[in-house]
């Protein structure tokens, strides 16, 4: 796969379709890399005329790594962000949507829909906030506002993402454990056949396994706090898409980041928790289409309406 040099970063990239359809870039989530989002998700968006712009966010898969040799700790983040001081971390999801908007410069890509996961729809939200002039419209999955109050997730699932591989070092435990992981935090409505589940993560780990990047990436987010005052500021038509079966972002966080965008719809899917489980991949790449190529005929007045499918 190519890259390009963007912010002086290497960021690594995948452009699938025709390069003169409309652009849809897609941001992983926490820890993930661009191969995260499913070839037949891709493909299925490539099929309905777009043109498809995944990467490795900086310090995941293989963009650049950054050497950070006095790392703050979790806990003194939390503490510092509970206490409404600003977080010493190494990076903020504002660079990370810095580092999307200069891959658009490197591609020569004037505007694009911005789509993002997780970690990556708050960067998405960033972006659409900060760089309106670059978006043609937001599709935020699965993602929060970071209000505090309704941004926390269940304990065991907390618990399952910040555990550690019994062998770290070693490529089969640690497959086995993210295999772990994402049967705590998937879809229960649309459940992931295990040896499927076992070639798309080891596909990903035997590219590239970097945690002291998720961990860099993790204290972006805490330092991120509550950005409810920034997606007032977003004015481009705007999708929310959330499970009402997630246990790491409850639904009421996705409820609470379309109450907050002016005009924005949230649809929510029932059955589906935080993954992109091969189930509810037709559902998303359906929703994500026909939001884009809706776009046009926005009007910020609409008020926030709610679909749901199952």
């Amino acid at each position: 796969m190519p890259n390009v040099l963007a912010r002086g970063l290497q960021i690594e990239y995948e452009s699938l379709g025709d390069p003169a359809a409309p652009t849809i870039v897609l941001i992983m989530g926490l820890g993930m890399q661009l191969v995260s989002w499913p070839d037949a998700f891709c493909n299925a968006l490539v099929e309905r005329g777009f043109r498809v712009i995944r990467f490795d966010n900086r310090d995941a898969g293989l963009s650049t790594r950054l050497r950070v040799h006095k790392r703050p700790g979790l806990l003194p983040t939390l503490l510092r962000a509970a206490c409404g001081l600003k977080p010493r971390v190494p990076y903020t999801l504002e660079d990370m949507a810095a580092d999307t908007v200069a891959l658009l410069d490197a591609l020569g890509i004037e505007r694009a829909h911005i789509v993002g996961a997780s970690m990556g729809g708050m960067i998405a939200q960033l972006v659409a906030a900060h760089y309106p002039q670059r978006v043609l419209s937001l599709v935020s999955i699965m993602s929060s506002s970071g209000n505090p109050r309704l941004s926390r997730p269940k304990v065991h699932a907390a618990r399952a993402l910040l555990s550690r591989p019994a062998e770290p070092g070693n490529p089969e435990s640690v497959i086995e454990h993210l295999i772990g992981v994402f049967g705590v935090v998937g879809s229960p409505g649309f459940p992931y056949e295990r040896d499927a589940l076992r070639r798309h993560v080891a596909a990903a780990v035997h590219r590239a396994w970097h945690p002291a990047g998720t961990v860099n990436q993790l204290l972006a987010v805490i330092a991120s706090g509550d950005r409810r005052h920034v997606l007032r500021q977003i004015r481009v038509p705007t999708l929310v898409i959330h499970g009402d079966a997630d246990p790491l972002v409850p639904l009421e966080a996705g409820r609470d980041t379309a109450r907050h965008i002016t005009g924005a719809q949230l649809q929510i899917i029932a059955g589906m928790g935080h993954d992109l489980a091969p189930g509810v991949q037709p559902l998303l790449v359906e929703a994500i289409a026909r939001h884009c190529s809706g776009a046009a005929g926005f009007a910020p007045a609409v008020r926030a309406a709610t679909a749901v499918r199952s």
